[in-house]
């Protein structure tokens, strides 16, 4: 891979600028791809942003940028999309900085900021290369998350509508199902929650991604994230915290099923909110869907009640044969006379010590 340093003037980045939101962003001339299919969406907050410009007013320099050399004429930005949009968007008069917009500015300081020089790496190479080349450089800046890169590698038909539901703040997905997800949609939380529910359990998004890649739509993957998200809403419709990033895809055979009755549900949702042996409140919920206790991470007994149980006890596993010999602390493990599931608290009279070996039969059946 070939990569060269090159010097051009915010007046040269600025020539043709458009935006036309998934039509694409371009600059240079429209010959610079500003947001190509590996970058974020612009995702600068105000103050980012200012800072850029302002840098530029005093003459500082800016961080180096990074193009690719797409060999017809035509560039994208591997690095520094942000600091573009953001030098491009103030110089046609679509924010202000201080109260002074652009074409406020007297005629010499309107040329001082469009002979800015920026400092720009180009590089020629395979589109691999000029991928995991970016994977690099963005080490060291704002991270993309993992759906951004998969986007990079998969755009295709199918991305194109599927971001249409999923990737824009206000879009259908965040509007239906934001309090049930974790992450932003501009950085591809919803997307990527929404292929989890849909793929196959066997099935990795890359390979997901892949299958459907050339798509003309992406209607049935939308279709199954309403789904989802309705039937947990109608299942648990007192909203909780709890219920933000639970796996519903993957529980949404279980919700389907028709005697389950909301009213009784969040009754069982309550008692558990209450339980203070439940440490991870946000497994209630397919724990009461799939009765799998693993998921509420059940308090363990502390050290001092398991030392009380074993003094207690003499060291002799009330499991054992009455002949066996004590054990030593070591070589027993803390459980609950009563079960959890049947009521049984994690407290000091609940606790008896049983050896390894007895503990974990007991759990095997």
């Amino acid at each position: 891979m070939e990569i060269e340093l090159h010097e051009i003037t915010i007046r040269d980045l600025v020539a043709g600028y458009t935006d036309d939101g998934e039509g694409g962003v371009r600059g240079y001339g429209t010959k610079l791809d500003i947001r190509p299919p590996y970058q974020r969406e612009f995702v600068y907050k105000e103050k980012q942003r200012d800072a850029v410009i302002e840098t530029v007013h005093k003459s500082f320099p800016l961080n180096v940028m990074y193009w690719a050399d797409c060999d017809d004429g035509r560039f994208e930005v591997i690095d520094g999309q942000q600091r573009t949009i953001s030098i491009c968007e103030y110089v046609e008069g679509n924010f202000s900085i201080q109260g002074m917009a652009f074409h406020n500015l007297q005629e010499d300081a309107r040329a001082r900021v469009l002979n800015y020089p920026l400092q720009v790496y180009v590089c020629q190479g395979t589109p691999t290369e000029k991928l995991d080349w970016f994977k690099t450089i963005n080490i060291a800046g704002a991270q993309l998350t993992d759906q951004e890169l998969r986007n990079a590698l998969y755009h295709g038909s199918w991305l194109a509508d599927a971001k249409r539901w999923f990737s824009r703040s206000n879009a259908p997905a965040e509007l239906l199902a934001s309090k049930l997800i974790t992450g932003a949609a501009n950085r591809q939380a919803h997307l990527e929650t929404a292929i989890k529910w849909h793929k196959a359990p066997d099935e990795t998004i890359e390979e997901y991604m892949g299958a459907h890649q050339h798509d003309p739509t992406a209607t049935a993957l939308w279709s199954h994230f309403q789904a989802v998200a309705d039937r947990a809403m109608a299942l648990f419709p007192k909203y909780r915290s709890e219920m933000k990033g639970v796996d519903w895809g993957g529980l949404y055979l279980r919700m389907q099923d028709d005697s389950l009755d909301p009213a009784k549900l969040e009754k069982r949702v309550a008692e558990l909110m209450e339980d203070d042996s439940v440490t991870r409140r946000k497994g209630i919920y397919p724990y009461i869907l799939t009765g799998e206790v693993r998921h509420l991470n059940i308090r363990a007994f502390t050290p001092a009640m398991r030392r009380a149980a074993y003094e207690r006890q003499k060291g002799v596993c009330p499991r054992c044969p009455k002949d066996a010999s004590p054990h030593d602390l070591d070589g027993m493990e803390a459980d609950h006379k009563t079960p959890w599931s049947e009521g049984g608290k994690t407290e000091a009279g609940n606790c008896q010590m049983l050896c390894k070996h007895c503990n974990r039969r007991k759990s095997n059946n």
